[in-house]
């Protein structure tokens, strides 16, 4: 069975995060710099089947745009321009930056890999994206 890929599209550094191929389980899989995100997900189709990405929409607490939803917005434009043929699912983001702090918290991990933004909590948030689209969407 195909995977699903979440991304948490960020201004700088955006978190991947994919399923198990039965689509069970939400991993975290990498961080990389925003503006390759588009080349980085063409090389891992190329080893992966994918079903569909998952793409964090960031929203206020009230369900207005944040300053990032546009950017969100653009690269949705783009991964679908790229990948015409697979579904792009928007969903929910709020929150998503604390809860993976919490679970790195709960999980043991130190300050320091905590402090080490440049990666953990973008590619922890995505696979909380992942997550929770995956828990709406049972099968």
């Amino acid at each position: 069975m195909p995977r699903l890929v979440a991304i948490d599209f960020g201004a700088k550094r955006t978190g991947i995060a994919v399923t198990d191929p039965l689509q069970l389980i939400a991993s975290a899989l990498e961080t990389i710099p925003s503006h390759t995100v588009v080349a980085y997900l063409k090389k891992y189709v190329q080893t992966e089947p994918v079903e569909g990405f998952v793409v964090g929409m960031p929203k206020r607490l009230d369900g207005t745009d944040t300053d990032n939803t546009p950017r969100v917005k653009s690269f949705v434009r783009a991964l679908q321009n790229a990948f015409p043929e697979t579904p792009v699912h928007l969903h929910d983001e709020r929150f998503t930056s604390k809860m993976a702090l919490q679970a790195m918290i709960a999980s043991g991990s130190t300050k320091k890999d905590r402090r080490e933004k440049s990666g953990n909590i973008d590619k922890v948030s995505a696979a909380i994206i992942l997550q929770s689209f995956m828990e709406q969407h049972q099968r």
